[in-house]
């Protein structure tokens, strides 16, 4: 569906509803992702965000200007791709407000099964549009950046950053920005309180994992978490900052290799991009996790149930066995 997005993004555009930007004037595009072509007449200067590492380094690989997190002000005008977290949009809309020069084009566009029609109906009750296109199962819509920013500080005031168990700093996007997941849970929950040497937290999100091996595990020596979203990894290097751990690393770790070597990793690796279940994406962290340990080290890690990882456990580790399992979840350890 995010292709489909991007083409209604451009569609104004493309239609000449909107007229395209000239060359000299800078474009921010918040949420910008793999797939994007500008229409022929789209001169503009382009300053991409993208915080989630694979969309990053396929945008960077294409040529593109593109920051993990918003820079700069006074851009000329703004896209913003939304996508299926409410709060996330509502904060991308409300930077856009802020990075903006005053009458400064803002365009937004996301699928309709994404929630775009709720979210036009949202932006346009705290400024007024001036106009909406519907297209390829979504809808563009577009306004002026208004002289006051009361908009913008509607949006963020309906998003705040939250604190999960009175510990842990989130915010909207993340996963399981509002509660702990339960697989997590249920992985700390059979993880060895006897953890020595050094160890890394794989699909860190935003710490509770690696906080819970800190505590329950004084025998560490190094801590590192390795994770795809660059906001959650901020959130985590907050979350952990009295802690033993020690590297934080934005990485995609299906492309790109770990240097260091542990003697303990812990992942609750993804399943899923879309709605649809992908099994590799944990076999991938399988293998990679293999990779990262050294001689006799464990993993780790937790599952849905339903997920078939048994067979690439048994391919990448000498041994591994089921811990637990609940109505959802399985927990594996294995050594190599």
């Amino acid at each position: 569906m995010s292709a489909e997005a991007l083409k209604t993004l451009f569609h104004p555009f493309n239609a000449e509803a909107l007229s395209p930007p000239r060359k000299g004037e800078h474009i921010l595009f918040i949420g910008a992702e793999p797939g994007l072509r500008l229409p022929p007449a789209f001169a503009a200067t382009l300053n991409l965000v993208q915080g989630f590492r694979p969309y990053f380094r396929s945008l960077q690989a294409a040529g593109f200007t593109v920051t993990p997190q918003s820079t700069g002000d006074r851009f000329d005008a703004a896209l913003v791709l939304a996508g299926r977290h409410r709060g996330q949009n509502e904060l991308r809309i409300a930077e856009a407000f802020e990075r903006v020069d005053e009458g400064g084009l803002i365009v937004i566009a996301g699928g309709k099964e994404d929630g775009i029609a709720s979210l036009r109906k949202r932006v346009g009750d705290l400024a007024p549009l001036d106009g909406h296109m519907p297209k390829y199962h979504g809808i563009a819509f577009w306004l002026r950046r208004p002289a006051d920013m009361q908009a913008a500080a509607a949006l963020r005031a309906a998003n705040p950053a939250l604190l999960v168990g009175e510990r842990f700093h989130t915010a909207p996007g993340m996963f399981s920005f509002d509660r702990v997941d339960a697989g997590s849970k249920l992985l700390v929950e059979n993880l060895p309180g006897d953890l020595r040497g050094s160890a890394a937290d794989f699909c860190a999100g935003w710490g509770y994992v690696a906080a819970e091996m800190a505590a329950r595990s004084p025998g560490l020596s190094t801590l590192d978490l390795y994770e795809a979203d660059f906001d959650a990894l901020e959130a985590a290097r907050g979350n952990l900052g009295n802690t033993v751990a020690q590297g934080f690393f934005w990485m995609d770790l299906l492309a790109e290799p770990v240097e260091r070597r542990y003697d303990v990793i812990a992942m609750n690796p993804p399943f899923h991009r879309s709605r649809a279940a992908e099994p590799e994406i944990g076999a991938g962290m399988i293998r990679a996790a293999a990779k990262a340990l050294k001689p006799g080290g464990r993993l780790f890690m937790v599952a849905n149930r339903q997920l078939p990882y048994e067979p690439v456990l048994s391919a990448a580790f000498a041994s591994h066995a089921e811990l637990a399992r609940d109505g959802m979840f399985k927990v594996f350890a294995a050594r190599r």
